[in-house]
Order: structure tokens, then C-alpha cells, then sequence
């Protein structure tokens, strides 16, 4: 009986456990994965399929294009305070590519690559002057770009003194006989002051005085610069007009003080041009510049070409390229592509790629040497095999920002985003008291005043861009050159005539295209540089918002600058009239 009763309270003890089991464990497991879940929910973060640098705490519409919101990824940890990661949509949107490297870059030629002008082959430039005082009674020649022929009269000139001359010669002919030396001398007189032969026996054939005196063009060419005009009085030597002859021009390029020691007279280049991009033209080095430019840091490299029929026009952009004959594929040198590289002015950074098989980056710093047409030799900073990203470099940036890491503009990290706002901002500070984000420049009082001018000017340019009117692109283009071009920049530092001299030559080069999508091409340039300078300004009349298409530029994203909050895109268009963002104000 003793043993039973121990048989049954032993029986009854398990069953009590897998009843309390049954109970209480199954739903203790069930409230554990309830917890874990709604974790989870937390942590979601949602975003756009079109626009990945939105970032939602809840579902919802795209503030951008309106489209529904989708998860993001959620972050699964293990990543150290600079690595960040990107979802593979986000890297497919941006056409991110990254390379491996090492000491060459398959399909790089080996060449340098130049950006320039054609200008006037001052070689060829005469100037046409007066050789004797008086007022110009008549100007035939007015107007720049009109041909002049050898012989063709230019104008008319009432010269007093040639009139007194002529009268002499007429007196001193009947002396021919006895005086000689006389008459020849005044005869040789009048030859000095550019008469010739026939024009000096028909005076005396004529025995009468010419009061108004023509005046004929000595060489042909091309009016480049009309320098008096109707009813003016010049003196002797003083220009009447200058005329160039275009039978030959210059191209003149710009090379980086990094690419000196590539370049010398002799070398050979193939040039091209958007007026005939099927054409390659060949030409020689026939001058290196002696001296460096201090403010943009290059110097000037120029070749002389042949202008048959006239098809090189002054201010045409050409792009010339220069067959190296350093050796590239020295083992000890390290080159990247320069898409691969973003420079703020004092650093250049690239985006390490440190899991193979992860999309997870981080930032790192690096020092460059030479540059080899679109290859850029890395001192410091990066090893062979380590893995880069070579495109989609600022998409990848603009994520590091969204996620508060390090990146071009933000060295210390920390968030810049605004998950209810679904854009980049910097909480309306002034970008120039951020001083990670911007570099420093200092402006006077009366600077400030006159580029707010330019400012008005700008924003008219932004508009017919938006409007996608090419013409309008261009006249505004031209109005604000104008402005610029005014103002004194006399006490201003290199770095800030940099940015000056840069926003001017995009200018001019909006004004003279006639294709929208060239000009949207420059205005991605012009941009950088008003950015750069507006965000050090010390006030203005009114906000300006700092606004960013990710899609411009070829998916590298670039930035512009608005009146209004409202997204108007000046890069696309009705195309994506409302593509962008809001990634700062200044005020």
C-alpha cells in the first residue's frame, strides 16, 4: 500500500509540470514572440521604391512623387560607428559600381584628357589706325564680325593737317623742275601718313585738295573689336578698328598644376567639338604657359589649328586628349577613377566597400597625386585589392548622411534627417555655421550687396530652366554674367575668385548653347559654386532653400537653389516638375 500511494503521488507530480507547461510556458514563448515582434513593428522604418533617401517611421504616400511607401531593410547590427548599409533597390536606383583596385583601370587609354576654348590667334591680329590727326567723318566699318578685304575703304577722315599737306604738294609740283629734293620730300611726306602712289598723282593730276580723305583697310581679315566711331577725333596712331585674321586659331586649354609634368611642347593631340562630334582634329602643342594662374591653379595649354572654312568659331568648347608617355602601369602606383573620388576643397574621400558579399560602406580619406586623363593616383590612403565605390559616389554619400555617418559634408557624423520630413536637413541653421559642411569664406559688405543681385538674376535663370525654354536659358544666362562681371573682386581671397571665375565661365557657357540638356549640364556646376558662396554670405533679404534632385546629373544627384520651399525642378522639368528635396535653408 506504502509503495502504491508513492507510484501515485510521484504520477500525479508529473503530471502537475506538463500541465503547468501546457499553461504558463507555451504562452510565456508566445508573449516572447509577441515582444520580438512588436520590436520589430518599432524599428521599421519605410521608404520609396523611386526616392530610397526617404525615410518614414510609418507607411504612407512619398512626399516626393506620391508613391506608396515600402519597408525598408531593417538594420541587422553588427556594423561598426562608420559602416553603414544600403538596401540593394537603393544601389539599383543609383547605378552604384564599384571596382577592385589596383594598378591599372580596364579601358583606360592612357591618355590625358584637356577641357578648352578656341580663341583668336593673336599672332594674327592687326590693329587698323589713324596715321594722321583729324575727326572721322564717315565709318563704313561698325559692327564686330564683319569682313574686311585688303584695299576695301574703311571710312572717311576731314584731317586739317592733310589738307595743309596736299595743298604743299600742289605748290611744290610747278617747283618739280628746279626744287626736286623739295617735291620729292613732300611726296615722301605723304607716303609716310599711308597714301599710296595712285592716290598722291591723283592729287596732282586733279590740282585740287581732297577735304575728306578715305581711309582703306591695310589687311583682311575679321572686325573683332570696332574702337572709334562716327564724328570721333583721333589722333595719329590711335586704332580705328582691329581686325583678325581667322584663316588660323588657337586652342587653349586648361591643365591642372598636377599634370605639368605630362605636358610639353611638341606633343601631339586629337581635338574635338559638340559643333562636329563625328570630327576628330589633329594638332601639336606649340605652347606650354610659363606661368601657373594662382587663382584657378592651372595653366594654359595651346595648339595652333588650320580654320578651314571658317568651322572654328572664338569661344567654342573643345576637348583635346594627349597620348602620355609616362609609363601607367608602374607596379608601385595605385590608380581610381576620379567618379570614384569627391573633393570638398582641403579633402578627398572615397566609399570603402567592407563586405564582400554586403552592401556595407564606410568613408575613408585618401591623398592624390598626378592625374592620368580620368585615372587619379592615390598616395595614401587606400591598398590594392580593397574595393571601391566607382559610381554612384554621391548617392552613396547621400545615404551615409541620412543615416547620421560620416560623409562629405558631415565629418564627425551624426543625424541630419528628419524621418516626418522625409529629407535631409540641418534643423534651418545657416549652412555657414556649420563648419563641416561648408569651407569658410569671408566676403565684404559691398560684395555681398552687389551678388545679391546676382541672386535676383539666378533665380530667373532657375525659372526658365524649369520652364524648359532654352532661349529664355539664355538671355537670363546673360543678365546675370552682366551682373557679375561688375562687381569688384579685388579684395577677394583665391579660393573665392575660384568660385567667382567659375560661376561666371558656366554662365557663358548657358548663353551660348542652344541645347536645354548642355545647359542643365552646366548649371550642375554653376550650382556647386553659388552654393558654396551664398552659405557664406552674412544675410540676405529672404530664405533660400537649399533643394537637391538625386536623379540630376546622371543619378549623382545635384543641388539648387529656390525662393520658395515648393519643388519646382529646374534639371527636368514638367518631366519630374516635383523630384527632390528640401536639404537646407539659409537665411
Amino acid at each position: 500500500m506504502k509503495n502504491n500511494k508513492i507510484v501515485i503521488y510521484a504520477g500525479l507530480l508529473v503530471v502537475g509540470v506538463v500541465l503547468g507547461w501546457l499553461l504558463f510556458g507555451g504562452s510565456s514563448n508566445k508573449e516572447t514572440d509577441h515582444n520580438h515582434n512588436a520590436v520589430a513593428e518599432t524599428n521599421q522604418m519605410w521608404t520609396c521604391s523611386m526616392h530610397p533617401q526617404i525615410m518614414k517611421p510609418e507607411p504612407g504616400d512619398c512626399p516626393i512623387c506620391g508613391m506608396d511607401l515600402i519597408p525598408a531593410e531593417v538594420d541587422t547590427g553588427g556594423l561598426s560607428p562608420e559602416q553603414f548599409s544600403m538596401t540593394d533597390n537603393a544601389l539599383a536606383l543609383a547605378n552604384v559600381q564599384t571596382i577592385v583596385v589596383g594598378t591599372k583601370s580596364a579601358g583606360d587609354d592612357n591618355s590625358i584628357s584637356l577641357s578648352g576654348k578656341i580663341a583668336v590667334n593673336e599672332e594674327a591680329v592687326a590693329v587698323q589706325a589713324s596715321y594722321f590727326d583729324g575727326r572721322i567723318e564717315r565709318l563704313n566699318v561698325n559692327y564686330e564680325g564683319q569682313e574686311v578685304r585688303k584695299g576695301q575703304l574703311l571710312g572717311t577722315i576731314y584731317s586739317p593737317e592733310l589738307v595743309a599737306a596736299q595743298q604743299e604738294l600742289l605748290t611744290t609740283v610747278s617747283l618739280k623742275q628746279s626744287q626736286p629734293q623739295l617735291y620729292q620730300a613732300v611726296r615722301n611726306k605723304l607716303k609716310l601718313w599711308k597714301l599710296s602712289e595712285n592716290q598722291i598723282n591723283a592729287i596732282e593730276s586733279s590740282t585740287k585738295v581732297t577735304e575728306y580723305f578715305p581711309v582703306y583697310a591695310t589687311v583682311s581679315g575679321t572686325v573683332s573689336e570696332v574702337m572709334s566711331a562716327e564724328g570721333d577725333y583721333v589722333k595719329k596712331g590711335q586704332p580705328i578698328v582691329k581686325v583678325s585674321n581667322l584663316n588660323t586659331v588657337w586652342a587653349e586649354f586648361d591643365a591642372y598644376e598636377t599634370q605639368l609634368s605630362q605636358l610639353k611642347k611638341g606633343q601631339r593631340m586629337s581635338i574635338t567639338t559638340n559643333a562636329y562630334p563625328n570630327k576628330t582634329f589633329n594638332g601639336t602643342i606649340s605652347f606650354v604657359d610659363p606661368v601657373l594662374n594662382n587663382t584657378t591653379r592651372t595653366i594654359t595649354v595651346r595648339a595652333t589649328l588650320a580654320n578651314q572654312n571658317e568651322q572654328f568659331k572664338p569661344g567654342m568648347f573643345v576637348t583635346g586628349k594627349i597620348q602620355n608617355d609616362k609609363n601607367f602601369s608602374d607596379e608601385s602606383k595605385l590608380w581610381v577613377p576620379s567618379s570614384a573620388v569627391m573633393w570638398t576643397g582641403e579633402r578627398s574621400l572615397v566609399y570603402i566597400k567592407v563586405k564582400p558579399d554586403e552592401p556595407v560602406f564606410k568613408m575613408r580619406e585618401v591623398m592624390l597625386g598626378v592625374r592620368n586623363g580620368e585615372q587619379l593616383e592615390v598616395i595614401s590612403g587606400l591598398n590594392s585589392g580593397e574595393e571601391i565605390v566607382a559610381n554612384g559616389t554621391f548617392s552613396v554619400d547621400a545615404a551615409a548622411q541620412l543615416q547620421g555617418k560620416k560623409s562629405m559634408m558631415n565629418k564627425t557624423g551624426g543625424k541630419t534627417m528628419t524621418g516626418h520630413e522625409g529629407h535631409i536637413g540641418m534643423q534651418e541653421n545657416n549652412v555657414s555655421d556649420n563648419s563641416s559642411a561648408i569651407l569658410k569664406m569671408e566676403f565684404s559688405d559691398s560684395f555681398q550687396e552687389q551678388f545679391e543681385m546676382g541672386l535676383s538674376a539666378y533665380l530667373k535663370l532657375k525659372e526658365a530652366l524649369v520652364a524648359s525654354d532654352t532661349k529664355q536659358t539664355s538671355m537670363e544666362a546673360k543678365a546675370m554674367t552682366e551682373v557679375l562681371q561688375k562687381m569688384d573682386n579685388s579684395k577677394l581671397g583665391n579660393m573665392e575668385k575660384a568660385h567667382l571665375s567659375k560661376i561666371i565661365e558656366m554662365l557663358e557657357a548657358i548663353a551660348e548653347n542652344q541645347d536645354i540638356e548642355n545647359q542643365r549640364t552646366h548649371f550642375v556646376i554653376l550650382n556647386e559654386n553659388m552654393v558654396a558662396i551664398t552659405s557664406n554670405l552674412n544675410s540676405l533679404d529672404k530664405i533660400l532653400y537649399i533643394q537637391q534632385c538625386p536623379m540630376a546629373n546622371s543619378n549623382k544627384g545635384a543641388v539648387w537653389l529656390s525662393a520658395e520651399e515648393e519643388i519646382r525642378n529646374p534639371y527636368y522639368g514638367d518631366a519630374m516638375l516635383t523630384c527632390g528635396s528640401v536639404i537646407d535653408s539659409i537665411k
